[in-house]
Parts: C-alpha cells; sequence; structure tokens
C-alpha cells in the first residue's frame, strides 16, 4: 500500500514554496521521496514570478520536466491592507483586483500551459491547483464583525473569492484536454489555515465550522500526496475538499 503513495525518483514543483501551506507541500512531498524544485519570488534557487512566462520557461528548462505540479502560490489581502481594499465592494480597487487575478488565476494558468505541456509530451504527470472554500462559496462577513464593532469597516475582499472560483473550471479544462496524454489535473479545496489570527476571528470561526478549529499547515500535507501519487491515478478533474465540513452546511 505504502508503494501507492510513494514519490520516490519524482520530480515536483511547488509554487509558492516558501510560504506557510508551501513549506508544509515541499515536506511531505520530500517525505514521499520526491525531489522538489520550489518556484516562488522568495525562494534560495528559483526566485520566479508566476506571471512572467519567459522566467517560468527558463525555471523549468533548469529545474527539468517534472512529475507533480502543485500550484499554491496566490495572494489575498494582507492584515495591512490599504482600508479602500477591505471596504466595500462598490469601492473595491480596480489595481487591486487585477493584482489578484494576475497571480491566482494568469500565474495558475501560465504555470499549467508551461509544465503541462512539458509532461504531456513526455506522457505524464499530475497536476494540483490549491484553492480555497472562499472560491466555493461566499465568505462569511460576519466573522469578522469583531473589527466592525471596532469602528472598522472591513468585508473580506471579492478578488480572493473571484480567482479561487476561476480554478475549478481551469481544472475540468485541462484535465480534459490532457487527459489521453496521461497528466492528470485535480483541484484541492482547503479552509483557513491557523496562524496566530486574532482570538475574537478564531471565536467566530470555530464556532461556524463544525470540526471546531482551524486548519493545522500539515493537514495539506496528506490530500497533496495522495493527489500526486499514484494513490490517485484514476482521478483527474475532480476537486477534493479538505475544509473540516465548513461546505457541508
Amino acid at each position: 500500500m505504502s508503494d501507492l503513495f510513494s514519490l520516490d525518483g519524482r520530480l515536483a514543483i511547488v509554487t509558492g514554496g516558501a510560504g506557510q501551506l508551501g513549506r508544509e507541500i515541499v515536506r511531505g512531498l520530500e517525505d514521499a521521496g520526491a525531489r522538489v524544485a520550489i518556484f516562488d519570488i522568495a525562494a534560495d534557487r528559483f526566485r520566479v514570478d508566476v506571471t512572467n512566462r519567459s522566467a517560468l520557461e527558463a525555471a523549468v528548462d533548469e529545474a527539468g520536466t517534472p512529475h507533480v505540479l502543485v500550484n499554491a502560490a496566490a495572494l489575498d489581502s494582507p492584515p495591512d491592507a490599504p482600508a479602500e481594499e477591505v471596504g466595500p465592494v462598490e469601492s473595491y480597487p480596480e489595481a487591486s483586483f487585477d493584482r489578484v487575478m494576475d497571480v491566482n488565476v494568469k500565474g495558475t494558468f501560465l504555470c499549467c500551459q508551461v509544465v503541462g505541456a512539458r509532461m504531456a509530451a513526455e506522457g505524464r504527470g499530475s497536476i494540483v491547483n490549491v484553492s480555497s472554500v472562499y472560491g466555493m462559496v461566499s465568505p462569511v462577513q460576519d466573522l469578522y464583525e469583531f473589527r466592525r464593532r471596532r469602528g472598522e469597516e472591513f468585508f473580506k475582499p471579492i478578488a480572493y473569492s473571484v480567482s479561487k472560483s476561476a480554478l475549478y473550471n481551469l481544472t475540468r479544462y485541462l484535465a480534459t484536454y490532457w487527459a489521453k496524454s496521461g497528466v492528470r489535473v485535480n483541484t484541492l479545496t482547503l479552509a483557513g489555515v491557523w496562524n496566530n489570527q486574532p482570538q475574537e476571528f478564531l471565536d467566530a470561526y470555530t464556532e461556524r465550522m463544525p470540526v471546531g478549529r482551524m486548519a493545522e499547515a500539515k493537514e495539506v500535507v496528506g490530500p497533496i500526496v495522495f493527489l500526486a501519487s499514484d494513490a490517485s491515478s484514476y482521478v483527474t478533474g475532480a476537486n477534493l475538499v479538505a475544509d473540516g465540513g465548513w461546505t457541508a452546511w
């Protein structure tokens, strides 16, 4: 059974591999036996902007055609985002929308295009696009009511949800397009991951979450290794939801 999940002798590329989730994904793939190339603007070796096709081509030329591609690079509005970026949707900045879509959608597409073409030419490969429950369902704005009680105007921004939603049909399109070439393409949908969020947010979030807690970053490893390995050899075009039950009600 362990051979089904083995990635011995395989090369993986992880975009956003220097981030909180990305680091756990890299560790998990390495523990399963893979060699991993990290594509990230903060990486030590492959400092890659996923929105730059020529940079991606050059990095893949150097790293080699992988057996696995995990698209984890993404932008969301940071805690110190300007007020207009977390304000009402009616005044959400066009530039912010463009920036998030550029990385989360265009960047994922370019990585799939560049790497997937090479995988298809070699007749094998697994691509995993990392999405969010906020791509499946609307953000629960009530979770941020504690900020509004403090006098802040705050809404979970629209661009992140739109961008993560786009990944589902990107995945389905490419899964059917490359199916006969031996390349599998799937989406992994995650809920919130604990990262020292304010206690008021944690209280509201865990009350809404069926399992009663946020995910730990290490809990992404099992689903990723499953989708990357031969254990999921008949799975393509699918959305694996690991959300603690968030979308079950």
